[in-house]
């Protein structure tokens, strides 16, 4: 088999994306633990409260039953009575994948619910992407809070984050611009990206202007000014959700007698994590230690080993609960499981 073979094959795709991803996870975890004793970290874990624990995890569940609620409002149009039950089970499972594999868990869940509510899965793979341009947009606008929330020290801690934040901008005007393009002009605007990334390669062409084709079909599905609304208000209480997690992780581990926290840490702290979400490392492995902890230290004034416990005890709680979620409801949920793999693992090939 020649080498052009080898790189095209979906094994090879597999390997190197989850490659790729594992040792990102691994240079940012030398980054965020380097100069750590790890054993004062798992003493602090060890005494964490499980009170606050407990809260944490409903916290954490929450933000993501109003997630789930948000995608039902995207969806209405196509169908309004989608059964939520599918909506929180198969986005589960998909952070569930996610935390094995990024780039499989956005599939997963598409797939999922395209099964469960018998709709197709280019509508639904629309709707998840309709719902991480959405994310992008208000990460931006978080970021962008946090500036005003923390101006003293947040550019000087963080002196990369104003020209990402140029670049987010730029990125988000262009993202607007295409969701015009395509929504306004539809085959037209398909047919000028064949021909334009056709003379580079046609297949990547094709498969760039499928994907604005399912974008296209994801805002179709969120028609009127009420649906909008709601998910504007539904995003705004997402974020409020996800940064109250993150004020409540100060609870678990006794910061709160360290230094005095408030909800506006939370949301700053939500925020710039929230970037590590963002690359692709294995459930945010290490990508969200390393800008948490930093976060932490730098803005805050927190020492290095406690900001490390924080970024352990909150990242390892998510994910435990996400695998644990997410294998209950794949095998309770959906009971042809492997012809579901089948189907997923098709539409990884044809990305």
């Amino acid at each position: 088999m020649t080498s052009a073979k080898i790189k095209n094959s979906p094994a090879f795709k597999i390997i190197f994306n989850y490659g790729l991803s594992i040792v990102l996870a691994v240079v940012f975890l030398y980054i965020a633990f380097y100069d750590v004793n790890m054993g004062e970290v798992f003493a602090l874990v060890s005494d964490a409260s499980l009170f606050w624990i407990g809260v944490f995890i409903v916290s954490v569940l929450s933000g993501h039953l109003v997630r789930a609620l948000r995608w039902k409002v995207i969806l209405h149009s196509v169908k309004p009575d989608a059964k939520f039950k599918h909506l929180f089970g198969a986005l589960m499972v998909g952070y569930g994948v996610n935390c094995v594999t990024p780039k499989l868990g956005e599939i997963t869940r598409a797939v999922m619910l395209g099964k469960w509510e018998n709709l197709s899965r280019s509508s639904m793979f629309g709707t998840v992407i309709v719902e991480r341009v959405i994310d992008i947009i208000s990460l931006g606008v978080a970021v962008i809070i946090s500036a005003f929330i923390w101006s003293e020290n947040l550019y000087e801690s963080f002196p990369w984050l104003k020209s990402t934040l140029y670049i987010a901008a730029g990125i988000m005007f262009a993202i607007l611009l295409v969701i015009f393009l395509t929504v306004r002009f539809k085959e037209k605007f398909y047919g000028w990206i064949v021909r334009i990334f056709g003379r580079v390669s046609e297949k990547f062409a094709h498969k760039l202007a499928y994907i604005f084709e399912m974008l296209t079909e994801g805002f179709s599905a969120l028609k009127g000014t009420k649906n909008y609304l709601l998910t504007f208000l539904l995003t705004i209480v997402l974020l409020a959700v996800y940064a109250l997690s993150s004020y409540i992780g100060f609870f678990m581990l006794y910061m709160n007698e360290l230094l005095p926290v408030t909800y506006q840490m939370g949301w700053v702290l939500m925020s710039i994590a929230a970037i590590g979400v963002v690359i692709p490392t294995p459930g945010a492995t290490g990508s969200y230690h390393t800008l948490a902890k930093s976060t932490l230290v730098l803005l805050f004034g927190f020492g290095d080993t406690v900001s490390a416990a924080y970024a352990f005890l909150t990242h390892i709680i998510s994910y435990i609960l996400f695998i644990f979620i997410a294998l209950i409801i794949f095998f309770v949920l959906n009971r042809q499981h492997e012809s579901l793999i089948k189907v997923v693992k098709t539409d990884l090939d044809n990305l």
